[in-house]
């Protein structure tokens, strides 16, 4: 039975696995976020009390 042998199935695994690792980490690091959160104001907002109206 062929497919119990492993050594051509080994090594094509390993260069699809050298393949991926080489081409597809560049690829996905070029993208860019178009719309860049930009940080809050670091002024403290003043919360009101809540009043219950059923208390």
């Amino acid at each position: 039975m062929p497919q119990l042998n492993p050594a051509p199935w080994f090594a094509i695994m390993v260069f699809s696995w050298l393949v991926f690792l080489a081409v597809l980490p560049p690829k996905v690091l070029a993208h860019y976020f178009p719309n860049d959160p930009t940080p809050q104001s670091v002024k403290k907002s003043k919360s009101e009390t809540w009043t219950w109206p059923w208390l």
